[in-house]
């Protein structure tokens, strides 16, 4: 039905955007000779914002997507840093900004259809997020102390792990050395000083084991 069709000028008018979109991802191409943004990501991707040492690298992978919020999304790579953003993932950026930072050397990589909503990754050595893992709003994953303690106790690094199937719900802190084990689910709130088990529901300040989970394979 010629109803239900959206106005002709609305679609030529997507399309010209879409257009615009891609001649934006073509001269960060230029800009920037470590990004690589896959042909089928979303156009999207032309809105955010990249600051990247020139050998950095940072791959986005098929079919991420994000918002059309100029600057909402930002990667930060310093020298030498690599960050990896696997296949399907979704950045989301309408309930807050998404940061992502790499530091010197440093490597951040998700997995397939991970989804960052309105949250904070930062590593100085190793962040790693599984297949599926979802970190919701305002939550903050740190893989260093971020500062030295003082002159005696200079600033540590530990890689962080969250695997697959994982829900880190709103407002969540992981710190250094964390492993979260693969579908677990962290409750809101919560400050993740020390490694969770596989199929685990934990929660509080620090987080501390109060449940089992089952596969989460297929939720939603």
């Amino acid at each position: 039905m010629d109803a239900a069709r959206p106005p002709r000028g609305l679609v030529w008018r997507l399309r010209a955007l879409h257009a615009l979109d891609r001649l934006r991802v073509a001269r960060l191409h230029r800009r920037h000779p470590g990004l690589e943004i896959h042909r089928d990501a979303g156009a999207s991707l032309a809105h955010a914002h990249y600051r990247m040492a020139r050998d950095a690298r940072l791959r986005i992978g098929p079919g991420v997507v994000t918002e059309r919020r100029p600057g909402a999304l930002r990667f930060l790579l310093e020298p030498g840093a690599e960050v990896v953003i696997g296949a399907g993932s979704w950045l989301r950026t309408d309930l807050g900004p998404v940061v992502i930072a790499a530091f010197a050397g440093a490597r951040i990589e998700l997995g397939p259809e991970c989804f960052l909503n309105g949250s904070h990754l930062s590593a100085k050595r190793s962040l790693t997020l599984g297949r599926r893992a979802w970190v919701g709003p305002g939550s903050r994953v740190f893989d260093a102390d971020q500062h030295d303690f003082d002159a005696e106790r200079p600033e540590q690094a530990e890689p962080v792990e969250v695997g697959d199937h994982t829900w880190v719900g709103s407002d969540v802190t992981i710190l250094r050395g964390v492993r979260i084990g693969s579908h677990s689910i962290i409750g809101a709130r919560s400050v993740v000083t020390r490694s969770i088990p596989d199929h685990t529901l934990a929660f509080g300040t620090p987080a501390a084991p109060r449940g089992e989970v089952g596969d989460r394979s297929h939720a939603r």
